[in-house]
């Protein structure tokens, strides 16, 4: 069995944002040379995630206006997490949209339904942070 490991990083310029990975996740899996097997792809953060949706910009709004509902930002002292950072509501985010997604390779494609992407969720951005790519298969 083969496998292939790779980070990404990013430093998404605002507090919250919604990155189309697919591409990158599809280069790494040409790179490994892998044909069938399984790809992993997890947040290395616990104020980020990695999710599976449709890239259409009404759905990541509707996401964003969702999110702030069930865990808002402000005011930063309805959480007790927030004595020494102002982000317990990016880590209820994160627990929400998950942190990480596995997907089947099939002849060496990303093994998606109908308009299936990967994204990087960012609810406490403004630094590095970093997403794991892990292949493994034949």
């Amino acid at each position: 069995m083969k496998h292939h490991r790779k980070e990404l990083w990013f430093e998404a310029p605002t507090r919250r944002a919604f990155i189309n990975i697919t591409s990158q996740v599809e280069e790494e899996l040409r790179a490994s040379g892998i044909r069938e097997g399984l790809c992993l792809v997890n947040a290395m953060h616990i104020s980020a995630s990695v999710f599976i949706n449709d890239d259409e910009s009404g759905l990541h709004h509707d996401f964003e206006v969702w999110l702030e509902k069930l865990a808002p930002e402000k005011p930063h002292s309805q959480y007790r997490h927030n004595g020494y950072e102002d982000n317990a509501d990016a880590h209820l985010k994160r627990q929400v949209m998950g942190r990480e997604v596995v997907v089947a390779v099939t002849g060496g494609k990303l093994d998606f339904g109908s308009w299936e992407q990967i994204f990087y969720g960012e609810f406490d951005g403004l630094r590095k942070k970093r997403v794991l790519i892990k292949i493994i298969g034949e």
